[in-house]
């Protein structure tokens, strides 16, 4: 399957996030949207515990696995292999900014190294026909925007690359935290909207400060003639998971999946039962829950019960059921924050 229509609107690799069980979650709100993993060093996929870490469930197509590695040899295996587990897609990873990504040589830290990232890219094509896409920043620490992404993107373009998803933010690799890497440097959408104008033929998605349905379609809209393929949503709609309710029909022009988030939740039951039943925690699935219903009367009473029981051995569907008991969806009405 080519997921390159998918990338109009696609969730973030976000690690201890984006685990199977929020993937599921995020597919029953919808449909169309492009999922990811969270990030998986080569190494791991080479010499760990493959089920645990690349497994998934056929209804999360179409699913990306994002990779961290710079060595082509070994990403050209990591691709491989996903390939063979049925992913959608490969992508590399060149703009996660911690430390420990720094030290294995790979994330944003290869911003800096756009021959490297294009051997990588070369490689991995060769090795598999799913897309192979690059995550990056627009530079990092004292590069200049202009020159670094344009650097990055006429290496891996050159190389085979089929889509780039472009945070639109410098990282800064010496003086600022992962956490604040996400915020304090400005963002800078021009920037990927000029990107886009020297690659019409590439498909390029923007991603970074993006909160809300309405601001990513937005940035779907042409600036300047220049057009966008597609918009990648992170914090947002792992915090707010509700508007991915409205993805199906306003990004897409399809049919929603379910009318309500309730009703997505109960479509899950099946799973649930069945992560309880090989001994998971109800908690593994509702940890993820927890940004639904925002300003729903009850929605605080919802978050409550799910965190302080949730967690516990023997935490049931049945608990599950009364926390969605709890909330009261009423139009015009909101809880008090």
């Amino acid at each position: 399957m080519n997921t390159l229509s998918a990338h109009r609107f696609s969730i973030a690799p976000m690690m201890d996030w984006t685990d199977r069980n929020c993937r599921l979650f995020h597919r029953a709100l919808t449909g169309r949207a492009l999922l990811y993993t969270e990030m998986v060093t080569t190494g791991a996929v080479r010499f760990g515990p493959r089920e645990r870490l690349l497994g998934f469930s056929a209804e999360e197509h179409p699913v990306a696995l994002q990779l961290g590695g710079s060595e082509p040899a070994e990403l050209a295996e990591a691709a491989s292999i996903a390939e063979g587990f049925g992913y959608d897609e490969v992508n590399l990873n060149v703009g996660c900014p911690s430390g420990r990504v720094q030290d294995g040589r790979f994330g944003a830290c290869l911003m800096a190294e756009p021959a490297r990232v294009a051997e990588c890219v070369a490689a991995m094509k060769a090795a598999v026909t799913i897309p192979v896409t690059v995550k990056c920043r627009i530079g990092i620490d004292e590069q200049d925007p202009e020159e670094a992404l344009d650097a990055l993107a006429d290496a891996v373009v050159a190389a085979g690359c089929d889509a780039l998803i472009v945070h639109a933010r410098k990282a800064w690799l010496k003086g600022l935290s992962p956490k604040e890497n996400r915020d304090v440097p400005p963002l800078d959408y021009g920037r990927v909207f000029r990107l886009k104008a020297r690659f019409p033929q590439v498909p390029i998605s923007i991603n970074g400060g993006i909160g809300s349905l309405d601001e990513a379609l937005a940035l779907l809209e042409p600036r300047d003639g220049v057009k966008l393929d597609g918009v990648m949503l992170g914090r947002a709609a792992y915090q707010n998971p509700e508007l991915l309710l409205g993805v199906d029909e306003a990004v897409f022009r399809g049919t929603p999946r379910y009318a309500s988030a309730r009703e997505a939740v109960e479509s899950l039951f099946p799973a649930i039962e069945a992560h309880l039943a090989k001994g998971g925690r109800l908690s593994n699935f509702t940890r993820h829950m927890m940004g639904l219903f925002p300003g729903q009367p009850g929605a605080r009473a919802f978050r409550r019960l799910l965190s302080e029981e949730g967690p516990k051995a023997g935490a049931d569907l049945a608990l599950l059921s009364r926390a969605l008991d709890l909330v009261r969806e009423r139009p015009g009405e909101r809880e008090a924050a």
